[in-house]
């Protein structure tokens, strides 16, 4: 079989670490070949912590009530009566989707992996627990002191590509890439200090400091293919000895930046909250394994540092919400919109192929409170709109880019939790389910 072989075992640039969506990492300079690159795809969460808010399907930045609210909404730490002391622990189960393989254009030739017409798409399955908040609150009557722990991000994926390849049906024609395998690690941990001022009765202020702990390590490799006279004839075992180039981008960084927040009590039933979360910046580093498989100039084995490849900034977040509460106490219903400014990253790191479009966020959510239960028990179900956010390949890229990183869909989340209330200690759980990741959350207040 007579393949025109692209792969990209040459140095490879840093070009968009943290896309919030999919990771490309690309390949340039002296070694370059035309080719697909590398990919990995790392989704990242912004949702509120506790597992009240959750059930409200995130809508919380006019309700919060509780603890969480040093994170959330910092004015809403006057709203607690004594001191609270939260813990909270979730687990994320997330099903990220990637391009296992397939022809790019044209008819599959019926042989080996070359069976299946366009593109073959799997999904890395993997699960994950954290302590993801901690917080102590203080509150007197005209102010109010937080601090907490919060996990932003926590999330792993595993991709393997191979058998990806384009050109005619004809063997001659066709162009066969060299195989991938990539792996992602994402945690970002916030420690935070909020205080809140009541301005009158009926409006308040907050503000606080934000010290994010940022971990990303992305690893990426090329490798030959087991048989080199008939790749396409059964998959690739990705064995140390066919390794092309492996690479690893590191952040590892701590970055402080602010929060803040409003509260408006518009009547005894009608309040209307506002928030600003400031992203951390990460600093960027890596380094390039050269594999055996092939001869790159340079001995198998060398290690090449790449330092202080680049700045990537983590999105801003803003938040503007309403919530209701009926006279009894029993209904609580609330709407959020929060604009989330995915774009950051790829503007901070002038990436001028690919794009990630800004999300506007819709949260919808209610409560129903059983007041006449010992203890009292309360229900939730909200909603919410996620926006496609992937980065996507624009004019500018390459064709392999532009099929390897097409705009992503919207995802809609519905959320459902419960709530038991003691004199002193408080009980929530929450489930949020979408099509890329289900959350569980269970939270402890104490009050004293």
């Amino acid at each position: 079989m007579n393949l025109q072989v692209h792969g990209r075992p040459c140095l490879i640039l840093f070009r968009s670490l943290l896309s919030f969506g999919i990771v490309v990492l690309t390949a340039a300079g002296a070694w370059a070949q035309e080719g697909p690159q590398p990919i990995l795809t790392p989704q990242f969460s912004f949702s509120n912590p506790g597992a009240r808010s959750m059930g409200f399907g995130g809508a919380f930045v006019a309700v919060a009530d509780d603890a969480t609210a040093a994170f959330v909404n910092p004015a809403g730490l006057l709203q607690l009566t004594g001191p609270e002391v939260s813990i909270e622990g979730r687990h994320w189960s997330y099903s990220t989707a990637y391009i296992a393989g397939g022809r790019i254009e044209g008819e599959p030739s019926g042989y080996g992996l070359g069976t299946t017409a366009g593109l073959r798409t799997e999904r890395s399955e993997d699960d994950l627990s954290s302590l993801s908040f901690l917080s102590y609150v203080y509150p007197r009557k005209r102010w109010s002191l937080g601090i907490y722990r919060h996990v932003l991000a926590n999330f792993e994926s595993a991709s393997e590509t191979q058998g990806l390849f384009a050109g005619g049906t004809d063997c001659c024609q066709t162009r066969l890439f060299l195989d991938q395998q990539g792996k992602a690690d994402l945690e970002v941990i916030s420690y935070g200090i909020s205080g809140a001022y009541r301005l009158s009765d009926s409006f308040s202020l907050g503000f606080g400091l934000i010290l994010y702990d940022s971990f990303m390590q992305l690893d990426a490799g090329l490798y030959l293919w087991d048989d080199l006279e008939n790749p396409l004839g059964s998959p690739t075992s990705f064995l140390p000895e066919r390794l092309v180039l492996a690479q690893t981008l590191i952040g590892d960084d701590s970055d402080l930046s602010v929060n803040g927040g409003f509260l408006w009590s518009i009547s005894p039933q009608w309040r209307l909250g506002g928030k600003y979360r400031g992203g951390p910046t990460v600093q960027i580093g890596g380094r390039l394994l050269v594999g055996p498989a092939l001869d790159l100039g340079v001995p198998p084995g060398t290690v090449i540092i790449l330092d202080q490849m680049g700045d990537a900034d983590l999105p801003d977040t803003y938040g503007l919400g309403v919530a209701y509460r009926s006279v009894d106490g029993r209904v609580t219903a609330a709407l959020e919109w929060d604009r989330v400014t995915y774009s950051d990253p790829l503007n901070s790191l002038e990436v001028d192929d690919q794009e990630i479009d800004d999300a506007d966020e819709l949260h919808l959510g209610g409560e129903y409170v059983f007041l006449q239960t010992s203890p009292m028990v309360a229900i939730r179900a909200g909603v919410w709109l996620d926006p496609d956010h992937l980065t996507w390949a624009n004019d500018k890229a390459d064709l392999f880019t532009r099929v390897l990183l097409p705009p992503g869909e919207d995802e809609i989340h519905l959320a459902i939790g419960f709530g038991i209330a003691l004199r002193s200690f408080n009980i929530d759980g929450a489930i949020d389910l979408s099509d890329s990741v289900d959350t569980v959350a269970l939270s402890a207040i104490y009050s004293f």
